[in-house]
């Protein structure tokens, strides 16, 4: 049997698309492509545009693969069950659990021909984390380690909740043992990785600074990523590793969302412009030279100008290094899709051109900081030209060469910004 397993959407939907592969190549399926016995596409659902785009793919690899198993899962499929059910041609359509039974079912479909609808209709019931296991990846450097699912924020803009959950940790030994895995088949750089990933053992006993630094003591790891953590996680154990351990990333990705003190509120965000703003300064003092970069949402109800400005005001004041910036999206079902004084349109897309400009300014000048330094840069990919790779703090650096260098790690000195000229 063939297979081919397309994904839409996060890191997390990277990492379980992943583990649907190794088990499909377990039970002895191949990839291919092009003549695929079965399809799986892991759906995002994050915000309208992602519902579309899933949609999208849904028909296209319908009309694509018309002979094909196609198997549907992931967020989409869980939070539009019905539309799915009804109005697309799925064989197997799954939610965000019952994933690892994806070989069986497959077997009961091809038996019966009859569709297999296997999505819980509340999430908020999973008790127990869904046990994925991945052996490799299609990166050749770089492994993503999923080690919690859920959220238990309910952020009011926001449907993952409702979608994947409450909040469940994996078994630290579990992540250990698979960590090692990864770095025995040759993986240097693994990002650990989560739906709300510095939650990590309020269920189990544990704790996400424990995690990351049994995590980072795993030999011969060269490089760990932190993917996403909320800033009111970060402890000072956690600095602490962040400062002494060479190997644990000086990058860190921390959700803004907004910098108005009002906006947050109506967001039920947990935190506050100066709490945010003194959290920051206190990274920084810490390690200087980090990179932070973050996610701001633009256009949420009630946002005014004055409010548009806070945030932009404290993300040039802390000197973000990129920043990842979406128009709000009304999603249904969510506090902030009933609130009052929606944005139009096109005042959210002057804001976002605002918000990427300044994401462009903020990215030459952290770059500009290091000109005239060397860094060590580990090699992901070759493009037959330039070896391309990040830095500890997460800069790519682009190096001339005729030999691949993927895999190594070189000392490079940086001659120019967002790129080295050798």
């Amino acid at each position: 049997m063939k297979y081919f397993v397309f994904t839409l959407g996060c890191k997390v939907n990277t990492y379980e698309s992943t583990a649907i592969a190794t088990t499909l190549e377990e039970k002895g399926y191949v990839f291919d492509e092009n003549n695929p016995d079965v399809v799986v596409i892991n759906t995002c659902s994050v915000t309208h545009v992602a519902d579309q785009k899933s949609r999208q793919h849904i028909r296209k690899f319908r009309k694509l693969y018309p002979n094909a198993v196609l198997v549907v899962m992931g967020c989409f499929a869980q939070s539009n069950k019905d539309y799915a059910e009804k109005e697309l041609d799925i064989d197997i359509l799954l939610g965000t659990s019952k994933r690892h039974l994806i070989p069986i079912f497959i077997e009961q479909f091809l038996k019966s021909k009859n569709r297999i609808v296997a999505v819980e209709d509340d999430p908020r019931t999973f008790f127990d984390y869904e046990e994925l296991n991945v052996t490799s990846c299609s990166e050749n450097i770089r492994a993503y380690l999923k080690v919690q699912d859920g959220c238990d924020n309910f952020c009011s803009y926001c449907l993952v909740p409702y979608i994947r959950g409450k909040s469940r940790s994996r078994n630290i030994y579990v992540c250990i043992e698979e960590a090692k895995q990864l770095v025995k088949k040759g993986y240097k750089e693994i990002v650990v990785s989560g739906i709300h990933v510095g939650y990590y053992g309020k269920d189990n006993g544990s704790s996400f600074s424990s995690l990351i630094s049994a995590l980072s003591d795993v030999k011969d790891l060269y490089r760990l990523r932190i993917s996403s953590v909320e800033l009111s996680e970060i402890d000072d154990e956690f600095l602490s590793l962040l400062k002494n351990k060479n190997n644990i990333a000086k990058h860190l990705h921390l959700p803004l969302q907004s910098g108005s003190n009002n906006i947050l509120k109506k967001m039920g965000r947990h935190y506050s412009r100066e709490q945010f703003i003194k959290r920051v300064n206190e990274i920084k003092e810490v390690i200087p030279d980090i990179a932070l970069t973050t996610d701001v949402i633009v256009g949420f109800p009630g946002e005014s100008e004055a409010d548009f400005l806070d945030t932009y005001n404290l993300l040039k004041e802390l000197g973000f290094y990129r920043l990842h910036v979406f128009p709000y999206s009304v999603r249904k079902g969510t506090k902030a899709a009933s609130l009052p004084d929606q944005i139009t349109p096109d005042v959210k897309a002057e804001r976002v051109k605002r918000l990427l400009d300044l994401s462009k300014e903020l990215q030459n000048e952290y770059e500009k900081r290091f000109i005239g330094t060397s860094l060590d840069v580990l090699f992901e990919k070759y493009d037959g030209q330039f070896n391309i790779g990040h830095t500890s703090n997460y800069i790519e650096v682009r190096q001339k060469n005729d030999v691949p260098e993927i895999g190594n790690v070189k000392n490079i000195l940086i001659e120019s910004s967002n790129i080295v000229k050798n």
